[in-house]
């Protein structure tokens, strides 16, 4: 693994709200952990007896998150029982999106009718777009993740009644 990518990971650990990433490869390991003050620290240790190296602090330094105006949280149903629901969750670490671009309509909305193997929103880590497909078949009652937000590997994303 190279210093860009060690960069790229710590950019990645920084945007979303993960605690702790580790990698093992070959002869590499690397753990990145974000700290609750939102400083981070980088450990990166080859497998064989080596010294450890620490990637400089000015690499790892964390940038204040932004702060505006609250983003618009989808509505909750009113009348929806907990207990019948199935949850779609996140299958990986990265950033959701609702909609296949920033001028696209969402994929699915509270209300509509999913059926499986249909996409549901798209998850970004490391450049690339996966699409997400729903295991199941229903009604979406609840999005409970806003858009273009940082989410961790199953996370719930969505409630479906069947």
């Amino acid at each position: 693994m190279d210093f860009k990518q060690i960069q790229e990971l710590v950019k990645m650990v920084n945007k979303s709200n993960i605690s702790e990433l580790s990698i093992e490869q070959d002869k590499f390991k690397i753990t990145i952990k974000q700290k609750d003050n939102e400083t981070q620290q980088v450990i990166a240790v080859p497998t064989m007896a080596a010294p450890v190296q620490a990637v400089p602090q000015a690499v790892a330094a964390v940038q204040a998150p932004v702060s505006g105006p609250a983003a618009e949280a989808p509505k909750p149903a009113a009348d929806v029982k907990a207990d019948n629901l199935v949850t779609i969750k996140s299958p990986m670490i990265g950033t959701f999106y609702r909609s296949p671009g920033p001028d696209k309509p969402s994929f699915v909305n509270v209300g509509d009718e999913v059926s499986a193997g249909k996409v549901v929103c798209i998850i970004e880590a490391m450049k690339l777009f996966n699409e997400i497909e729903s295991e199941v078949s229903g009604k979406i009652v609840k999005i409970l993740v806003d858009d273009a937000s940082p989410v961790e590997y199953d996370q719930p994303l969505y409630l479906v009644e069947p």
